[in-house]
């Protein structure tokens, strides 16, 4: 029998939350699933619009089938769970979440007595001269254009920065028909060579990653690495990039467009809210909310999954949304089969040499500051610079990062630091001498995201409304 006291909301419907949702009803429990999206399935496979005729195929490439399943899955618990796109949660505390209502603009809260936090990712940062320039876009941006509104970000684009998501966003491109003008990735070959054996501890996804690398050379791409991005080109508008090989010589390149990121990072603010620990993980190079191996959270009653507690993929994010399900269900007393939380857990461990691998092939650019002129904007929101930042730490001795943000007001614009968190510690951390893990991160602040100033002027709507 169910406890009455189980009360689970999740936020983010992607793999990892409707993994956690499936879970749940498989045990007679009715979730409230809350999701920014008009339709779930997360970053990853981002759903288009219902009237969008392009093909899973088309749209997803080799995740077609996995993109399709997790659609289906979500589809198939609608009379299961409580579920409710279009809605963003912008604050969290006292066992209750504000939630804004997209399509009416308007914001009630929801209460919880169990939480499954599953905030997913977003595009990681390094910003280089001229990356304000209308026609520069994110990765992640790049990705949505195509799969959301089924248009290229450019008619001749420059793919730029490291990581997997870099080479897939290009073959998407390619594939789609878009003109990539070239791959620039900061990673040199050797060390995606020495990363191989870690990488073939999944060799289906290893095999992947070979593939889209394969079919690029071979319809012609340029795949140029162990570069360094220089700086954007044009006036009103893209018009190329600069960029330097290992040797140190510049080489021009015209387009019109340019994507680019360094992995990703992932959306911590809401645990922030809810007061979850943090530690340092330098596997990601940052601060994340500390969570056991089922997920759960320092804060008892809040449990943690996917991307969003740590980088490590679709399939991970998955595993760990079922995980946290049935460590919460565990918690309260349902019976729940201990076996599968066993291969659960092994799973995700196995998976961990892999993500180290991946970390090996393709290396955060640790010298980006020191390359970073005194001009460069870090902070769009605020147009804050590189060289405002580094003149604070000489003329304040700040050496923490929320004390940078005080006296400058680096990210405290509508990101919220999520373009410019990343640039500005490493900047902080390159003035001061001191270790980035030492320079401290970005409390998060409600509202996590913009909203509309009305609503934050007026009481929230009954407990009990629906959001």
């Amino acid at each position: 029998m169910t406890p009455p006291t189980l009360q689970p909301v999740i936020v983010g419907a992607g793999p990892a939350g409707i993994r956690a949702a499936q879970t749940l009803a498989a045990h007679s429990v009715r979730p409230v699933l809350i999701d920014e999206a008009a339709r779930g399935g997360g970053q990853i496979y981002r759903r288009p619009p219902a009237h969008f005729t392009r093909a899973a195929a088309t749209l997803y490439g080799t995740e077609a089938a996995r993109a399709t399943a997790v659609h289906n899955t979500l589809d198939g618990l609608q009379a299961q769970i409580d579920y409710r796109p279009d809605s963003l949660v912008w604050n969290a505390q006292g066992g209750l979440l504000d939630v804004l209502h997209g399509p009416t603009q308007t914001t009630r809260t929801v209460p919880y007595r169990q939480l499954i936090v599953a905030s997913g990712a977003t595009d990681r940062v390094l910003p280089i001269p001229g990356w304000t320039l209308p026609g520069v876009y994110t990765l992640g941006g790049a990705q949505v254009a195509l799969k959301f509104q089924g248009c290229a970000i450019g008619s001749r684009v420059v793919l730029m920065g490291t990581g997997p998501l870099l080479y897939l966003v290009a073959y998407q491109y390619a594939k789609a028909g878009a003109s990539v003008a070239a791959v620039l990735d900061t990673a040199r070959l050797t060390d995606q060579l020495a990363a191989v054996p870690a990488m073939l501890t999944q060799p289906a996804v290893f095999a992947k990653g070979v593939y889209y690398v394969a079919w690029l050379r071979t319809h012609g791409i340029p795949i140029h690495s162990g570069i360094r991005p220089v700086r954007v080109l044009g006036d009103q508008r893209v018009a190329g990039v600069v960029w330097a090989d290992s040797a140190g010589r510049e080489h021009t390149l015209a387009c019109d467009a340019v994507g680019f990121g360094y992995a990703l990072r992932s959306e911590t603010q809401l645990a922030d809210l809810l007061g979850c620990r943090f530690a340092w993980a330098p596997l990601h190079r940052a601060h994340l909310p500390e969570r056991d191996a089922e997920g759960r959270s320092s804060v008892p009653g809040v449990y943690l999954a996917g991307d969003g507690a740590g980088i490590m993929g679709a399939d991970a994010a998955e595993w760990a949304g079922e995980l946290a399900a049935l460590a919460l269900l565990q918690d309260h007393g349902v019976a729940v089969d201990t076996a599968r939380m066993l291969a659960l857990q092994g799973q995700l461990t196995h998976l961990m040499k892999f993500r180290q691998g991946l970390e090996r092939a393709f290396p955060f650019p640790t010298d980006w500051a020191a390359h970073a002129p005194d001009a460069l904007v870090v902070c769009r929101c605020e147009n804050i610079t590189a060289g405002e930042l580094r003149a604070c730490v000489r003329n304040t001795g700040a050496d923490e990062i929320n004390r940078l943000k005080a006296l400058t007001r680096v990210g405290m614009g509508r990101c919220q630091g999520r373009s410019c968190g990343v640039a500005a510690a490493e900047i902080l951390a390159q003035a001061t001498g001191k270790p980035v893990e030492l320079v401290g991160r970005l409390r998060g602040q409600a509202p996590i995201k913009p909203i509309p100033i009305h609503l934050q002027t007026r009481p929230s709507a009954d407990a009990g409304a629906s959001a």
